[in-house]
């Protein structure tokens, strides 16, 4: 029995239609590897090869390109981050050693300022161990070395007269020792005093006496207070300079005291 058509007009199925049907029967013979073989010329005439966007491709590359981009981006971002921490990591040691050797420096410069200023202090001290001054600040000698006259036994003066009024103060006129400190005959209340560079200076005719045998004193020290005792007709200070602590060693004061660098 043959069945007819309706009448009418009847619409052929539209490509898309035939394409799908295709693609429907090309994937089911690709799971048995005959698309090849079975494929007929008609069925090739007829069937259009499916392009990149009906079957998704397009889609499914693009999904894994983005992918692989994020990952790349991830990746680079990463590394950004690592090597960002390596220079700040790099810039923070720079700058501690920076900050460690300005400390140092400083330290150093510190240490060099204070041994320069102790350096300084001892040079100082030194000099002035090793300096002369008068035996009283600001006086004059009245009366010279050799002087003749009947006031003394020797027949002429041992030492220097230095103009002071009683109680003035006398000092030692340089570094030394005292090896004698009292009473002295004709020079009355008197000091010896042996000098660092081995020489003896000698006060005589002191009102009173503050030091005592085997004491340091240095340039400047009070040793007495000026006055009359022993052979004396006033207020003053007998001075000498002698290469023993013996009398009779004496040498002339004014060139002694101006050998170490005292106005006289």
């Amino acid at each position: 029995m043959a069945f007819t058509r309706a009448t009418g007009k009847h619409r052929a199925p539209s490509r898309l239609t035939r394409r799908s049907a295709n693609l429907a029967g090309v994937a089911a013979l690709a799971t048995t590897g005959v698309i090849g073989t079975l494929a007929s010329p008609a069925l090739a005439a007829d069937t259009e090869a499916p392009s990149v966007e009906d079957t998704g491709l397009t889609q499914i590359v693009s999904m894994g390109s983005l992918a692989d981009e994020i990952a790349d981006q991830a990746a680079a971002q990463e590394r950004e981050a690592q090597e960002a921490a390596a220079k700040a990591k790099a810039q923070a040691k720079a700058e501690a050693e920076a900050k460690a050797e300005a400390r140092r420096k400083a330290e150093a410069r510190a240490k060099e300022a204070r041994e320069a200023k102790e350096r300084a202090a001892r040079e100082a001290e030194r000099k002035r161990l090793n300096s002369f001054r008068l035996p009283i600040a600001g006086s004059y000698v009245t009366t010279g070395y050799k002087t003749g006259g009947a006031l003394w036994s020797s027949g002429s003066h041992s030492g220097v007269d230095f103009r002071a009024a009683s109680g003035s103060s006398v000092v030692s006129v340089g570094s030394g020792t005292v090896v004698e400190a009292g009473w002295g005959g004709a020079y009355g209340n008197n000091v010896v005093i042996r000098m660092n560079d081995g020489t003896y200076t000698q006060y005589g005719h002191l009102s009173s006496i503050s030091v005592s045998v085997g004491q340091q004193v240095t340039p400047g020290r009070q040793i007495g207070l000026s006055g009359s005792t022993g052979n004396s007709t006033g207020p003053h200070l007998h001075f000498e300079a002698r290469t023993t602590a013996e009398y009779g060693s004496d040498i002339d004061p004014v060139a002694y005291l101006r050998s170490h660098g005292v106005n006289v």
